[in-house]
């Protein structure tokens, strides 16, 4: 059991992932999460609203049990895999997010300053989430793709885009945690 609720290290990860991505090119599929929410939609019937929409989404029901298996993934993992896991953070990380005004950094992966319940239907806290969901939403869209598909499916079959893709994304991240966060925190 030690074995499950341990990280795994990456010599394991690396390979599960290749094998996961090596069943998707061989059954012809492709591999992303942008695509499943875009599945989502048709399914719900966004096809009334817009014609982007318009599509068969029993092509992709396959990608559905990608998004369950996230869903189921992430609930077993933060309930019974990682109760009160200390994060191993560099001192000087936990002291720069301290000065920004965070607390209890070193024991929990999600802040409450972000994630709290407060936080989230606070004004401030609710137009972050929205507006970083509209940003999320269209920079997938305009990228053909996100990060996951991008990074591990693009890059993978050698494909230029997902490499410039992948390069935007590390821009972008930086851009976010050394000018964009501390000015909202």
């Amino acid at each position: 059991m030690d074995f499950i609720l341990e990280p795994w290290a990456w010599y394991v990860g690396g390979p599960l992932i290749a094998l996961t991505l090596f069943l998707y090119f061989y059954f012809g599929q492709n591999f992303g999460a942008s695509t499943n929410f875009e599945t989502l939609c048709t399914m719900i019937g966004a096809g009334k609203v817009s014609d982007y929409f318009k599509k068969d989404w029993k092509e992709r029901d396959f990608a559905m049990l990608f998004v369950i298996g996230l869903i189921i993934g992430g609930f077993i993992s933060s309930n019974f895999l990682i109760p009160n896991q200390t994060i191993d953070l560099n001192p000087k990380t936990i002291q720069e997010l301290t000065d920004l005004g965070f607390t209890n950094v070193a024991n929990q992966y999600f802040p409450d300053e972000i994630f709290s319940n407060e936080a989230i239907f606070s004004l401030k806290g609710f137009l972050i989430l929205i507006l970083s969901g509209v940003c999320i939403g269209f920079g997938t869209r305009y990228a053909g793709g996100c990060t996951s598909g991008h990074a591990i499916t693009g890059l993978s079959s050698f494909q230029l885009p997902s490499l410039l893709a992948v390069i935007g994304f590390f821009i972008g991240g930086i851009i976010a945690v050394w000018f964009i966060i501390p000015n909202l925190f």
